[in-house]
């Protein structure tokens, strides 16, 4: 199994001091968001490699508690979100298994939403019916920050 990262001039990475990635999609305005650990995966794949050499990579950079089936499972997620291609037979890690070889390692996280998404999601957050029908608060002229 042999994995790469997709080739886009599209994709703007940050990478945060925590060792989390955001990536936005200009293209298609789609904004992934993924943690340390699947974070360390992304970094793995920046050039052609095999998964082993993604496990390698992961353990030196991250965690030497990084088991295969934890880059494997990176790796999958990084792959459905369409951020890497996977050539060859890739084997297909249980969970369980996954689960199994953990010790203080997370589980890899990767997210995403459209930039449409976002702002559905900060409109609600911001008419949530708890609050509707009353006035916000407003901080005294004296209290005020400047």
């Amino acid at each position: 199994m042999q994995v790469e990262r997709v080739k886009s001039c599209d994709l703007v990475v940050k990478s945060l001091p925590d060792g989390s990635r955001i990536i936005v999609n200009s293209k298609n305005e789609t904004v992934f968001a993924m943690n340390a650990t699947a974070g360390a995966a992304w970094d793995a794949c920046a050039d052609p490699i095999a998964l082993a050499g993604v496990t390698e990579k992961m353990q030196r950079s991250f965690n030497p508690n990084v088991t295969q089936e934890l880059a494997e499972a990176a790796v999958m997620q990084l792959e459905e979100k369409k951020l890497v291609t996977i050539c060859g037979d890739a084997p297909k890690t249980t969970r369980r298994e996954v689960l199994a070889g953990l010790s203080a390692v997370a589980l890899p996280i990767v997210v995403s939403l459209t930039v449409g998404e976002q702002r559905a999601h900060a409109r609600s957050a911001r008419s949530n019916d708890s609050f509707r029908g009353r006035p916000r608060a407003s901080v005294p002229e004296h209290q005020r920050l400047r």
